[in-house]
């Protein structure tokens, strides 16, 4: 893939904490207005419907989609990088975006091992990207810089 590189640990983590804000700003803040302190405060996994549904069924959801329509999430797309088939390098199916979500999972596990192996493949990839199948490319094409005639 020409104009292309294995993105790296530090640009894979700085687009997950654009992500993470994101979510944030799209689960939390509607949630804390619906749940009020009860969000923080009681002891459940899921509070009612609209907990479930912005906090679980929309950044699963979501993520996939975006996984299979634009090749990354926005922190993704901010940072340049995109997910591709590890053969072929175009779009991965919507089975390997599905089991790469839930093989978040097994990297998360064993104290993050499976996303800080990024950092140690030769290839820059995760368990998660390992299982699913694909790898996460950066996309170093430049745009020209073009001035007013």
């Amino acid at each position: 893939m020409e104009h292309k590189e294995y993105a790296g640990f530090w640009i894979r983590f700085g687009a997950t904490l654009i992500d993470t804000l994101i979510l944030l700003i799209i689960s939390v803040v509607p949630l804390s207005f619906i749940y009020g302190e009860a969000l923080f405060i009681e002891d459940k996994y899921i509070h009612g419907f609209w907990d479930l549904l912005l906090g679980y069924i929309l950044p699963i959801g979501g993520t996939i989609w975006l996984w299979i329509k634009y090749r990354g999430t926005p922190g993704k797309m901010a940072t340049k990088l995109e997910i591709v088939d590890a053969l072929t390098g175009n779009n991965m199916s919507k089975g390997q975006a599905i089991g790469r979500y839930f093989a978040y999972i097994l990297s998360a596990i064993p104290l993050g091992l499976g996303f800080i192996w990024v950092g140690i493949d030769k290839r820059k990839q995760g368990w998660h990207d390992k299982l699913a199948g694909t790898v996460v490319v950066r996309n170093l094409h430049k745009e020209a810089v073009r001035f007013e005639p």
